[in-house]
């Protein structure tokens, strides 16, 4: 699994707005700016974040973007679940056994049930609040 630059940016994206608006609308173009993000890559991942609830946008004077939610109320997981899709690292591990032929009898699909478990919950239990400490100390695989 390879996490693309639209995941990556999108969790720079949802950072910078938890770190720039208490709670007033911030502007794509600000946002472009201080990410050094093209402006164009921002417009095609913000309507996604708008779909998935995890900001709201106005347009106009004055407009942009803002969270819904406090930055501790949003896991890693979740943006990039929305940004990426699903995060599996082998496609078997999906719900109903994928396209394998072979998941009802393969010896190695509990270790990439077990690993797409420990990625999602690691991905899970880190927020954008964990991300905006100075030294982020996100939380260790146990």
């Amino acid at each position: 699994m390879m996490i693309s630059t639209r995941g990556r940016y999108a969790l720079r994206v949802m950072i910078d707005l938890a770190e720039q608006s208490g709670g007033r609308y911030i502007p794509m173009k600000d946002i472009a700016a201080r990410q050094e993000i093209s402006l164009k890559y921002i417009e095609r991942i913000m309507p996604s974040l708008v779909k998935g609830g995890l900001v709201e946008g106005v347009q106009g004077k004055g407009g942009g973007y803002r969270l819904n939610r406090a930055p501790e109320d949003y896991s890693i997981g979740e943006i990039l679940r929305l940004a990426e899709g699903k995060l599996m690292p082998v496609a078997c591990v999906e719900c109903g056994g994928g396209p394998c032929d072979r998941s009802g009898h393969c010896r190695t699909r509990p270790v990439w049930a077990k690993l797409d478990r420990i990625i999602n919950d690691y991905l899970d239990g880190v927020t954008i609040a964990d991300l905006m400490q100075e030294e982020a100390e996100v939380p260790h695989v146990q």
